[in-house]
């Protein structure tokens, strides 16, 4: 997979799966637009990522922000280069019981985890039916299937499942091609935090409960954010040309059934 000419908007740019995605996208020569709210922290990032054929370039912003998403693909408009592909990675994790909820906790996993993957899927749309482009959204697997002690989360990717379902069908008269990646548990910082804020100390046996439901048994491990990766940059290629509205499992099977 070559991305050569290509200009790619990777959200959520400055760890996890996104700064996996984006580096992928910069070894395949693409243009990368690495977004993020710090911008010191974006611009370490590319400074990290010196050297790979592509061309990054920084886009800060809050994607809980409508006006801040308007903004980031204002910015690309006005740079020229046009928009073949929209990734958005963006997102936070919250979890706990459901009646010890907040309305803060709410609002802030919503407005960024669906709020934002819409609006800039909204804002980035006149772009993407210019070049018949690709937008790949992060889901999880908690997006199809329910989790326990984490319902909000659940909730924000659950709509992130059906988001991209809905505009796959609306865009696809457009030339837009909308999937999303669902991963399991990444080894991620955003997984990190929460071991440190929820894991009573021992990473060990918070990671060891996560993988109970795998599968795999002894052998489960946490996904490697280059898998999801992987994932991503193969459904904006040319090879899958033929899919959308599809929302890939990439999580050892664990929302297989069992």
């Amino acid at each position: 997979m070559e991305f050569k000419g290509k200009t790619v908007l990777v959200t959520g740019a400055s760890s996890g799966i996104g700064l996996q995605a984006a580096a992928m996208f910069l070894e395949k020569g693409a243009t990368v637009y690495l977004n993020g709210r710090s911008r010191e922290k974006i611009k370490r990032v590319i400074e990290s990522l010196d050297g790979l054929p592509g061309t990054a370039l920084i886009l800060p912003g809050d994607v809980s922000s409508v006006k801040q998403c308007e903004t980031m693909i204002n910015h690309v408009e006005e740079d020229g280069r046009g928009l073949d592909i929209l990734v958005n990675s963006a997102g936070i994790w919250v979890e706990g019981d459901a009646d010890r909820a907040t309305e803060a906790d709410w609002d802030s996993t919503m407005n960024i985890n669906a709020k934002g993957t819409f609006f800039m899927c909204r804002y980035a749309i006149h772009l993407l039916e210019k070049s018949e482009g690709v937008i790949i959204n992060v889901g999880s697997d908690a997006g199809i299937m329910g989790n326990k002690g984490a319902v909000i989360y659940s909730a924000s990717k659950g709509a992130v499942t059906l988001l991209t379902r809905a505009l796959a069908v609306e865009l696809a008269p457009r030339g837009i091609r909308v999937n999303a990646v669902c991963p399991g548990e990444v080894d991620t910082p955003m997984q990190d935090k929460a071991i440190h804020q929820h894991g009573e100390g021992d990473r060990e046996a918070y990671i060891r409960k996560m993988l109970e439901p795998y599968p795999q048994g002894d052998r489960a491990r946490l996904i490697r954010p280059g898998e999801v990766a992987a994932a991503i940059l193969f459904l904006a290629s040319p090879a899958a040309t033929a899919i959308t509205g599809a929302c890939l499992s990439v999580d050892f099977g664990v929302s297989a059934g069992y």
